[in-house]
């Protein structure tokens, strides 16, 4: 019997408005964060999301 394959999650930072062609997929949501949080660091120098970006972040996060 074959295993249920895990969901993976997808995240683009022009579903944010963001002029950006950055795109991450995980198969956590943790793990997709960890992605966009050091992204966000290094191609936006943004040190800290607040809690605005973080939402929008969420929901443009996609299941794949």
């Amino acid at each position: 019997m074959a295993r249920p394959k895990k969901a993976k999650l997808s995240f683009a930072c022009k579903d944010i408005g963001m002029d950006c062609g950055f795109t991450a997929t995980a198969s956590s949501e943790e793990e997709l964060m960890a992605k966009i949080a050091e992204h966000a660091r290094t191609a936006h120098n943004m040190q800290n999301i607040d809690d605005a970006t973080m939402a929008k972040i969420k929901a443009a996060i996609k299941r794949l």
